[in-house]
């Protein structure tokens, strides 16, 4: 069966519609990239609430942040590489810092963004806003995810940086978030563990879930068995999750579509080591810039692939092994 695919970006706009017509509070802003954010939804049904701040990434922020200080629920959208990279000292100083609940949801993230090259790739934005005290960091691993992801940032106050991507990726949940038949509840800094494992267990975010359920089963059919956790949430993180990953297998993979310099990989090794520490490998970019191409070459050639997760697995239980 083919597998089915679906736009994060696109679920994001819709519930954005939908989160519109429960709450007057809440306002959207973007920096002229409306059609590609999906933003441009909201825009349509609600123009008197939506704010085009033109190729202006910094005001985007320092605008939210000045309806936030309002009282609204301020929306703010633009690609990865520009929401993070174009706008952090305003994001630190008059969001982070103040607290602020600004909902800085960029989309185009990772290295999927494919054909549009180098310079709009953002592998490192992981590490950088988590690094910022009172942000919660998320990354939804699809569509459906996505839609529980906004609805709940909606409700928490304060700042928030959410991930979204640029293409149409596989739908791993069914529509009601459900998990092969299992009803689930979307829960910030709560992971979601949908394959229980005995030998090893691989963390992943993003689209990078997808790809560690592929490496399970190959895995499986191996003879090893590997459980799958979904960390939606990167900040706050689920500490207690990464440790009885830890005691149930001894052995982590952790996945991301990011560098692995201080994202999942990062925050995960930083807590084994002070915890738990067991073997330990990190599936993400290795410290180098990706080049432009269609996003599916793209992960083969940087070694975002399930069977890159594999590889990874083996190897550690090799060293569990000893």
């Amino acid at each position: 069966m083919a597998e089915k695919l679906s736009g994060t970006r696109d679920a994001y706009g819709e519930t954005l519609v939908e989160l519109g017509s429960e709450n007057r509070n809440i306002v959207v802003l973007d920096a002229d990239l409306s059609p590609s954010t999906k933003t441009i939804l909201f825009a349509q049904k609600f123009p008197e609430r939506f704010f085009d701040v033109g190729v202006a990434e910094a005001n985007l922020v320092s605008v939210a942040a000045g309806l936030a200080s309002a009282g609204k629920i301020a929306f703010a959208s633009t690609f990865s590489v520009f929401g993070v990279e174009k706008t952090l000292n305003q994001f630190k100083q008059s969001v982070a810092y103040p607290n602020m609940n600004v909902k800085l949801v960029t989309t185009h993230g990772g290295i999927s963004v494919g054909e549009d090259g180098s310079s709009h790739f953002c592998i490192e934005d992981i590490a950088v806003m988590r690094s910022l005290p009172n942000v919660t960091v998320i990354i939804p691993a699809d569509a459906v995810e996505t839609r529980a992801a906004t609805r709940a940032i909606a409700e928490k106050s304060g700042p928030v940086y959410m991930r979204l991507s640029r293409p149409k990726t596989p739908q791993i949940y069914e529509d009601g978030y459900k998990f092969q038949g299992r009803d689930l509840k979307f829960e910030i800094g709560k992971s979601i563990t949908l394959i229980e494992g005995g030998d090893v267990t691989i963390l992943a975010t993003g689209v990078m879930v997808a790809e560690s359920l592929q490496a399970a089963q190959e895995l499986a059919r191996r003879g090893i068995r590997a459980g799958v956790v979904n960390f939606h949430t990167i900040k706050p993180l689920d500490k207690e999750a990464i440790l009885r990953a830890a005691a149930n297998t001894g052995a982590i993979v952790t996945a991301e579509e990011h560098t692995v310099l201080g994202g999942l990989g990062g925050a995960v090794a930083e807590v084994l080591v002070e915890e738990d520490p067991v073997p330990m490998a990190r599936v993400g970019i290795n410290d180098t810039y990706a080049e432009s191409g269609p996003w599916r070459e793209l992960f083969a050639k940087y070694g975002l692939t399930s069977a890159d997760i594999v590889k990874a697995a083996e190897k550690v239980l090799k060293r569990k092994a000893k």
